[in-house]
């Protein structure tokens, strides 16, 4: 389990026409949005990337860099970005699921082709969001074990604006004797 103030495990996949994000080189002020997604084959993940794409100047205005990463190969990646007519937000492709799981993400089998179409890969991750500071520790992190009901990125905006007014610490910290 990720622990919040603490280090998140390294993180580099190869992007579509931004070559290598490294997550430990990362130059973002106050850190980066890092939104696991399930595939091409999966329809809510369009919309949800659709969302974040509209937002990532908003992000950037406050020094957050962002990024979307799946397990599908480059082909699948860039069509994914094509469909939601990306021209802001970088795509990563080719995450291993070993690395999903050390991210905390749940791991689905394929039920074959979905709603729209597109066979699912045999295993792939299943939605995650995280924000990580500029020194590589968790700020906020949802994990979920199917693809409906996501955290809103209007509402992780205005908690940002919040938290770097405040200063606000991240939360969830505590791992001793309850």
């Amino acid at each position: 389990m990720l622990i919040p103030r603490q280090k998140t495990p390294d993180l580099a996949v190869q992007t579509l026409d931004h070559g290598m994000f490294d997550l430990s080189a990362e130059g973002s002020k106050k850190g980066t949005i890092i939104c696991f997604y399930r595939g091409l084959h999966c329809p809510i993940c369009a919309k949800y990337l659709t969302e974040l794409e509209k937002r990532v100047p908003e992000f950037a205005e406050r020094g957050v860099g962002s990024i979307a990463i799946s397990s599908d190969g480059e082909e699948r990646a860039r069509a994914m970005a094509e469909k939601i007519e990306a021209k802001e937000l970088r795509f990563g492709y080719g995450l291993s699921l070993a690395k999903a799981r050390e991210w905390g993400l749940y791991i689905s089998t394929s039920r074959g082709k979905t709603s729209i179409g597109i066979e699912e890969p045999a295993l792939f991750a299943e939605p995650g969001l995280f924000m990580v500071t500029p020194e590589q520790n968790l700020y906020y992190g949802s994990v979920q074990t199917m693809p409906f009901v996501r955290p809103h990125f209007s509402e992780l905006v205005a908690a940002l604006d919040f938290a770097i007014a405040n200063d606000y610490p991240a939360r969830g910290e505590y791992t001793g004797d309850v």
